[in-house]
Formats: C-alpha cells, sequence, structure tokens
C-alpha cells in the first residue's frame, strides 16, 4: 500500500504542474496531438511528467503486490494530493468540506489498507490480454478524434477515456508475467499498457483545458476505479483479507466518493497571472 500513496502523491503533484501548462498551451491551432506538443514545451508539463514517470514506477510495484482495486482507489484518491498541493503551492483557498472530503480520502485507504489481501495469483486469459490491447486502441482512436466532439457529453466521453486508458495500464501490468524481449513482443498486454498510456495522456491533456473539466475528472475517476477493480476480482483473482470483504468494499466506496467531490480540481487557470482556481484530475 506504501507504494501506491507513494504514486498517488507523485501523480498529484503532477497534475499541478501539469494542468497549469496545458491551459497556456491551449492556444494555436491543430488537433490533440498538436495540443500535447505545445504543453510538452512547457518546463511544468515535463516536470510533471516525470513525477508521473516516477509514479508510475511505484505504481508497478503496488500491482505487483496487492490487488487492483486498492491500487485503483489510491491513485484515484491523488485528487485529494492535489488539493493539498495547490493550497500549499499555488494558495488555492480549499473549503471545509473540500478539507473534510481530503480527511474522508485518508480513511477509506486507511480502510482499504487492512483490508487488502495479497495480490491474485490468477493467470490473466489471452481473451483478456487481446481485450485489453482492442480497448487501448479504441481509446487510442478516441484520443485523435477527440477534438471534434461537441456538447455538453464531450468533457464526460474525454474524462472516461482517459479514465480508461490508465485503466488498461493497470490490468496490463498484472498480464504481464515475463520481461524478456521476446516474451513482451509477443504479448498483447504489452501493446495495450504503452497504447493505453499514451491515449490516456492525449485524453488527459485534451480534458485539462477544453472546459468542463470538473465533468470530466468525475468521469475519469469513474473510468479507472470500478472497471480495472472489477477486472481484479472477477478474473486475476484479487481477494481481502479473511473476513474484511465488507471493510474493503466500504473503503474503496468511501475513498472514491472522496475523490469525486474534489472534481472541482480538475479545472486549471488560464494564465500564470490570475489567482488559481482549481488544478487538473489525477494523473
Amino acid at each position: 500500500m506504501v507504494c501506491a500513496l507513494a504514486a498517488a502523491v507523485c501523480f498529484g503533484t503532477a497534475t499541478v504542474l501539469q494542468a497549469v501548462a496545458a491551459r497556456q498551451a491551449g492556444t494555436g491551432g491543430g488537433g490533440e496531438a498538436a495540443l500535447l506538443l505545445r504543453a510538452l514545451r512547457q518546463w511544468r508539463y515535463l516536470a510533471g511528467l516525470a513525477l508521473d514517470g516516477l509514479g508510475f514506477l511505484f505504481q508497478i510495484a503496488a500491482l505487483r503486490s496487492i490487488p487492483i482495486y486498492a491500487v485503483s482507489a489510491a491513485l484515484a484518491s491523488s485528487l485529494a494530493v492535489t488539493a493539498v498541493v495547490a493550497a500549499r503551492l499555488l494558495r488555492v483557498r480549499l473549503t471545509g468540506t473540500e478539507w473534510g472530503a481530503v480527511g474522508v480520502v485518508c480513511v477509506g485507504l486507511a480502510m482499504l489498507g487492512l483490508a487488502a489481501g495479497p495480490e491474485g495469483d490468477q493467470e490473466g486469459s489471452d481473451t483478456l490480454k487481446w481485450a485489453m490491447l482492442a480497448t487501448a486502441v479504441g481509446m487510442l482512436v478516441l484520443a485523435l478524434l477527440g477534438g471534434r466532439l461537441t456538447g455538453r457529453m464531450r468533457a464526460l466521453v474525454l474524462g472516461l477515456g482517459a479514465g480508461f486508458g490508465f485503466g488498461v495500464v493497470e490490468v496490463s501490468v498484472r498480464l504481464i508475467d515475463s520481461l524478456r524481449p521476446a516474451d513482451l513482443l509477443t504479448n498483447p498486454a504489452a501493446y495495450a499498457l504503452l497504447i493505453g498510456g499514451g491515449a490516456a495522456f492525449i485524453l488527459l491533456t485534451s480534458a485539462l483545458q477544453r472546459g468542463a473539466v470538473t465533468t470530466a475528472t468525475a468521469g475519469l475517476v469513474i473510468g479507472e476505479t470500478i472497471g480495472p477493480a472489477a477486472i481484479g476480482v472477477i478474473w486475476l483473482g484479487d481477494r481481502t483479507r479473511e473476513g474484511f470483504a465488507w471493510l474493503a468494499v466500504l473503503g474503496f466506496a468511501v475513498a472514491v466518493a472522496g475523490a469525486l467531490a474534489l472534481a472541482r480540481f480538475g479545472e486549471a487557470p488560464a494564465s500564470d497571472g490570475e489567482a488559481v482556481q482549481a488544478v487538473g484530475p489525477p494523473r
């Protein structure tokens, strides 16, 4: 659980940097890929990516030792880290309710830490590996065409897409049982991890920049928690400590609910000169 929490700290801090950079990169033409390229010229975005890389290493270590549902809840709860970092570094004023939500997230994670058992010992089937690859490709198509979406559902679709992409990464890590180059080249999960992660980053950058991101943040939290957690329990054998299943379910629900209560931290400021109202979603 320590590695999952370390990953959440890295991702939550990176979000503060990336949200500002993504909004600054919003001016100019081109589609979603062009937006990402402009964001990559911002030092804050690069610093955020470095933290994301460190967080990903912690995430891999966590996924190799505890169930996916515990890791998913911890990563979604990086919104609490984002809120605290924004309050300290960017002088964002948190309301009493939002501080309460941060506390709720901590309580939910504590419940999960007490209830979580070891990771499941079931190997994922080839069908599951191909399903992850198909989902990753679908999210990549959505990422490349996301700029053409219009209407109220746009933010929710982009957020869910990013969540599904990150969810594919979580599951794919568990489906890779050998790091030998020959095995990686023939494992669909390895390609799903790379494609899903890339698509999620493009979708997340778009969501950070393009209005109504609070809705997108809620979609992201839902997309990266519920699906991967269900796959871990149903197909990969994730379990809780004996007699603690109820505590794990309650802790998962509490942690995710607390993260959703902090969804306003999905909206980046328009420029450095503005008072920061909120910052971007996790990752």
